[in-house]
């Protein structure tokens, strides 16, 4: 039988080298980032605020209260983002909490002010309002930002409790691969964490324990552990959660796109102190019954100018027949883990849109949005992620760890 963890080791006797960060690429990059988010709530904001402020006509007790109450909503994320970079306290946290359920309203938000505004535009080409609604028009605003904000606030409700309750997804998957003798390989991967402010300790406890009960041969975290600033993290000791992951050959990771955005290099060292072997273009054999292969996340280009290894390069020289199972945090490009011999891709990245009905946009992204496929003698898993970023919830879809059993003939 393979024995445990400490004969893991990389097939060509060596790591490759990580590299460092850029830091004026990276700088720009988030300045960029930052700037454009900005503008496009901005205008969003603006909008909502002109079709909210119609319900209140000058001379209206509640114009004012609205004004205020609006626009703190909207600043409140990007205030409690900046003030917990630049001073850690209540204060910040409790803004980053108010701002982030903002921001799930604002979608709501904004597609019942669309649809309003679609049905005034029929009325005016062909009316059909009721006498009730034309009659007293001022009133009829009222009542319908009542039920918008009340119809808004449900979802949100709804979203947050769903968010708290991660289900378990398990797939038996059957592979013509020998496995240094073993019968069966239990996977479990925890996609999207996105550990910080929102996804606090006793989140991350009860996914561990989840995890822990599944009693995996492995872990794998397919990117997205940190959510972006590492601050929290330390804070919160997260890592100490982390290190009560209990497998048979450990924890084993890949970075995404929040992990470059955050600072991949300091994300990496925390991880790696708190015993997640992150695989950063580098391949493993594990126990000498199958080979592990972690690509660096896609953002490395735009953060650091360096391009990520191949995939052929990843998994070049495999011929001992055991598995190959890749983790790629975006699931772009699927048929070069096919062409490569891949048994198994483990992906995370589209939280299947998180939001209904954004995973509309995400299935016209990716070739699979969220779930399994085949492709030949190639398996693949796109998780919807366990954690939540931005928003505190999730509306139309689950959040889910992954049990994949691996059978070998």
């Amino acid at each position: 039988m393979p024995t445990a963890a400490p004969d893991r080791r990389v097939s060509d006797g060596k790591r490759v080298p990580a590299g460092t960060l850029s830091g004026a690429v990276t700088t720009m990059t988030m300045i960029l980032f930052f700037a454009l988010s900005c503008t496009v709530l901005g205008l969003i904001s603006w909008y909502l605020f002109i079709r909210g402020l119609a319900a209140f006509p000058p001379g209206s007790a509640f114009r004012r209260p609205y004004i205020v109450l609006f626009w703190f909503l909207t600043l409140s994320f990007v205030g409690g983002r900046v003030f917990e970079h630049l001073l850690p306290s209540a204060p910040a946290t409790i803004l980053i909490w108010i701002g982030s359920f903002w921001l799930g309203a604002v979608v709501y938000l904004l597609i019942a002010a669309l649809f309003v505004d679609l049905l005034r535009l029929v009325h005016r080409l062909r009316p059909f309002f009721p006498a009730a609604v034309t009659r007293d028009a001022a009133r009829a605003k009222r009542r319908t930002l009542a039920v918008v904000l009340l119809a808004t606030a449900s979802c949100l409700a709804g979203g947050y409790v769903n968010s708290l309750f991660p289900r378990v997804r398990t797939l038996e998957i059957t592979v013509p691969a020998h496995c240094g003798g073993m019968e069966r390989l239990d996977i479990v991967a925890a996609s999207d964490i996105h550990l910080g402010t929102i996804m606090g300790r006793s989140r991350l406890d009860g996914i561990v324990a989840t995890i822990n009960r599944l009693h995996p041969d492995i872990v794998l975290l397919p990117g997205d552990i940190v959510d972006e600033d590492l601050a929290p993290v330390i804070r919160q000791d997260l890592g100490a959660a982390i290190e009560s992951l209990r497998s048979r050959f450990g924890t084993y990771a890949v970075t995404g796109n929040h992990e470059y955005i955050g600072g991949v290099e300091e994300a990496a060292a925390y991880l790696g102190a708190h015993g997640v072997t992150l695989l950063r273009d580098e391949r493993v054999r594990i126990g000498d019954a199958f080979h592990l292969v972690g690509r660096e996340d896609r953002s490395i280009t735009r953060f650091t100018g360096r391009r990520r290894k191949g995939l052929g390069e990843l998994t070049s020289g495999i011929d001992d027949g055991c598995p190959v199972i890749l983790l790629d945090h975006q699931p772009f490009d699927l048929e070069e883990a096919a062409e490569h011999g891949v048994t198994l891709q483990i992906s995370g990245h589209t939280h299947y849109g998180q939001l209904w009905p954004l995973h509309l946009v995400v299935k016209m992204i990716y070739e699979v949005p969220w779930g399994y496929r085949r492709t030949g003698a190639t398996h693949y898993y796109v998780s919807s992620g366990v954690g939540t970023w931005g928003p505190p919830m999730r509306i139309g879809n689950r959040p889910e760890i992954v049990h994949i059993r691996l059978r070998f003939p």
